[in-house]
């Protein structure tokens, strides 16, 4: 690691370990600048590494190309202090890849279809200025659709990661049956093939705690929408009675 590396550490989620990857910018100085949650609200902060880190692993993200460290620095610490996190447009991926690179992207959502071209970043924007402006039906209609897509996505992964448990299973059947043969050549690509599954569901276990994130945070904007409309039928309603 160093200065102005994009680094990340897998952080839990509702008590499972490593479903998803945490990143922040190294300042090479044992601290580094990160989208923090705690205390809340969310806030771009500088904090040690350790802060950081929370006794996990720490991993450089790497990345084709991007800017030199004083610019990843001076970029980072522009933003500090800034509130503005949402996990579809503004992740702590989203502010570290701008950092390092310029591009305001996140691979875990695009890993499982769910970026800014889906659910759609542009769209939620859409929806949040549409309920800002009170147009309730259309940002009701935009809701539904994310909360639809966001359905489908997780029977898909929820299938694909049901699908590896089971070929972990079958091939390690495989290869106790191949040690018994005294097959040492047989267990051994018997139990590659139980390594690379297990590989695979543990990537769509982390998919499957992003998606469960993604969903609290659609169903919040729910919540809030329905209490919007039922503060405007109110409103409508004294309305009425004046004229």
């Amino acid at each position: 690691m160093a200065r102005g590396d994009q680094i990340y550490v897998m952080r839990p989620f509702i008590g499972l370990n490593g479903l998803y990857e945490h990143h922040g910018i190294d300042c090479g100085d044992g601290t580094v600048i990160h989208y923090s949650k705690s205390p809340e609200p969310a806030t771009v902060r500088r904090t040690s590494m350790a802060a950081f880190a929370i006794g996990n692993p720490v991993f450089v993200k790497p990345q084709p190309v991007g800017y030199i460290p004083d610019v990843v620095l001076e970029r980072a610490e522009r933003r500090l202090g800034e509130q503005r996190y949402e996990l579809l447009s503004n992740n702590c991926e989203h502010f570290a890849t701008w950092c390092k690179t310029g591009q305001n992207a996140s691979q875990q959502l695009v890993n499982f279809g769910l970026d800014g071209a889906q659910i759609s970043a542009p769209a939620l924007r859409v929806l949040m200025e549409d309920a800002a402006q009170s147009n309730v039906v259309q940002a009701a209609a935009l809701l539904k659709q994310a909360l639809s897509n966001t359905a489908i996505a997780q029977t898909q992964l929820q299938q694909h990661y049901n699908d590896a448990r089971t070929q972990i299973s079958t091939w390690h059947r495989v290869a106790q049956l191949a040690l018994k043969q005294e097959r040492e050549d047989l267990a051994r690509a018997a139990l590659e093939r139980k390594v690379e599954f297990k590989r695979k569901a543990e990537a769509l276990e982390q998919q499957l705690g992003q998606l469960a994130e993604l969903q609290m945070m659609l169903d919040r904007n729910s919540l809030q929408l329905k209490q919007q409309a039922s503060v405007a039928g109110l409103s409508d309603g004294r309305q009425k009675t004046v004229f």
